[in-house]
């Protein structure tokens, strides 16, 4: 079992910036950033496999951009040129496999969840 704590995140004007990390208990061989709004699926934003391979939702292409230190077991997402509708819950999610998506059904392991929060 792992478990993944989450960090970062709050509150940004349209256009501002934040950044959000997670720290995983355990190895994975893959990690992602989801969001989910009130209402709504949880959404995929971003991953990244152990050897530094990252997917992006096309919504966030060229905006956001995810890290990764595998010694500490640490995934970050820095989000830039927010926008209001970036507004969400994000999650972090982790997998022992070296195949995982965007879709959370990849992920057996969840964090707790951050909020993030957009005003235009």
């Amino acid at each position: 079992q792992v478990q993944l704590v989450e960090s970062g995140g709050g509150s940004a004007q349209a256009g501002g910036s934040l950044s959000i990390s997670c720290v995983a208990s355990g190895f994975t061989e893959c990690m992602g950033w989801f969001r989910q709004i009130p209402g709504k699926e949880r959404e995929g934003v971003a991953r990244m496999n152990r050897v530094g391979m990252s997917v992006y939702a096309d919504s966030v292409k060229g905006r956001f951009t995810v890290s990764q230190d595998n010694a500490k077991n640490t995934l970050n997402l820095q989000m830039s040129s927010l926008k209001p509708e970036d507004t969400g819950m994000y999650y972090c999610a982790a997998s022992a496999s070296n195949w995982c998506t965007l879709g959370r059904n990849d992920y057996p392991f969840w964090g707790q969840g951050t909020q993030v929060t957009v005003s235009s």
